[in-house]
């Protein structure tokens, strides 16, 4: 990776400093109104390129960077917007499969700044940072120009910024009840949201779900005579075996199977995105019973998928993972990956969560796969408070297996020491892990720590 120019980040440093002026990403409100006025002004970026919109609850940003590799592999010039980032928020908005550049996300944002100022001027409300975030992606893509947008949503669906594009492929994961304080505890609510991303006449795939959300999913898709392909029925996993460095799975597409696919990722919940992911592209290049999308571009495009912060790897001995799961849906795929493809003679938790998150959910989802677990919080002034997540913890686990340290650095090394500790000492050092996890800007937090660079 060329080394920044230190110029270039003080500026983006400026530019986010402006938006952080603004409504934060975790606010929002029923209308697409501000959104849709500055895409007007800016000649409607998002109608330019076809569109495949991902929401869900999980496995948005894993499914989305998947779609991503494929499309790319068989040569399209594509644009990806997840959210949130990682460790910078150039991250949110790539070009053929790579962060757009620090100076380019400067140069998109100050070309939109009059015609945000119209916006604003024209509204009691201004310009959220999501809806200006979403724009830059589109106009950035537009200006590219790119053959397909993968775009993930970011909360929620029918009201995120994001459904303002017109996507012909709508891709829903798995749907389970999180943030809470703006999406409201009724699951089937939950569920009417992110079904407002399946638009008239598109194609919708649907994730495994639980009957009752899928009831409503389906309702959505008949009302709005979209075609529905459902996991588990018109595609799915047929076969996964573990492989040094991820898995290998045989996949049911819409268009046949699809055999010896190396997935470097973890986790039978990675598999079920894969087929997801699969199934999307598919759709998108109109393949079916009749018609099967090359295998070996299949193999070579899933085989080059990267997702940082999904149970991954930054050190070894002891080996040292970090995973963003924030909710215990996550938590939980996250336990059943470690246990069923990991053999730690002793696995330690590193655990920051936000205060707005189901605490006793996540600890429980964890607990049994962890020996002890050190508690902690990332730089987030949502980040819940170490001595009260503490005693969370212990509730849970039991006082002999937490410990508290409010730096997350302190909180690394002791995990670290921890896992390399043996009870007797005729037992090897080695077979000690490492998990830190909990929350999107804690996993963050420690990828940055390990050294590694924004993805």
């Amino acid at each position: 990776m060329p080394k920044l120019d230190p110029g270039a980040l003080e500026e983006l440093q400026q530019v986010e400093s402006e938006l952080d002026t603004r409504w934060p990403e975790t606010k929002i409100e029923p209308s697409l109104d501000r959104i849709s006025a500055l895409l007007d002004v800016i000649a409607q970026p998002q109608l330019a390129y076809p569109v495949l919109h991902i929401a869900g609850t999980n496995g948005k940003s894993s499914t989305t960077r998947m779609v991503d590799a494929l499309l790319t592999r068989i040569g399209l010039r594509t644009g990806r917007f997840t959210s949130p980032h990682l460790q910078s928020v150039t991250e949110r908005i790539s070009l053929d499969n790579e962060p757009i550049t620090p100076e380019r996300y400067v140069e998109v944002y100050r070309d939109l700044e009059p015609y945000i100022a119209m916006v604003d001027a024209k509204n009691d409300v201004k310009l959220s940072k999501f809806e200006i975030l979403t724009a830059m992606a589109f106009a950035a893509f537009a200006d590219a120009p790119v053959d397909a947008a993968v775009v993930e949503v970011g909360l929620g669906g029918s009201w995120d910024a994001t459904n303002v594009a017109d996507a012909r492929i709508a891709v829903v994961c798995p749907i389970g009840i999180d943030h809470v304080d703006y999406l409201g505890p009724d699951i089937l609510g939950i569920a009417r949201e992110k079904a407002g991303i399946i638009k008239p006449n598109s194609i919708a795939l649907l994730a495994e779900q639980t009957n009752e959300v899928a009831r409503v999913l389906i309702e959505r898709a008949t009302e709005v005579d979209a075609v529905v392909a459902r996991q588990g029925l018109e595609f799915g996993v047929l076969e996964r075996g573990v492989a040094i460095g991820g898995q290998m799975l045989k996949l049911q597409g819409l268009g046949g199977v699809y055999d010896e696919i190396f997935l470097p990722l973890h986790g039978a919940h990675q598999a079920a995105n894969a087929a997801l992911a699969l199934a999307a592209v598919e759709a998108f290049f109109g393949a079916g019973t009749e018609r099967q999308l090359d295998v070996d571009a299949i193999r070579e495009g899933f085989a080059s998928v990267v997702v940082p912060g999904r149970l991954e790897r930054l050190r070894s001995s002891p080996t040292v993972f970090v995973d963003a799961a924030h909710n215990p849906h996550g938590a939980a795929a996250l336990a059943a990956a470690l246990e069923d493809e990991f053999g730690f003679r002793k696995l330690v938790g590193v655990l920051g969560v936000m205060g707005d998150k189901d605490v006793a959910g996540i600890l429980t989802a964890l607990e049994p796969v962890f020996s002890e677990v050190v508690i902690t919080a990332n730089s987030s002034p949502r980040a819940m408070d170490p001595d009260q997540l503490g005693e969370a913890a212990i509730e849970v686990f039991g006082e002999d297996r937490v410990i508290v340290h409010h730096r997350l650095l302190d909180a690394i090394d002791a995990a670290v020491t921890l896992a390399e500790t043996t009870e007797d000492p005729r037992e090897p050092m080695t077979g000690g892990g490492v998990v830190a996890t909990g929350s999107v800007v804690t996993a963050g937090e420690v990828r940055a720590m390990f050294g590694k660079e924004p993805a």
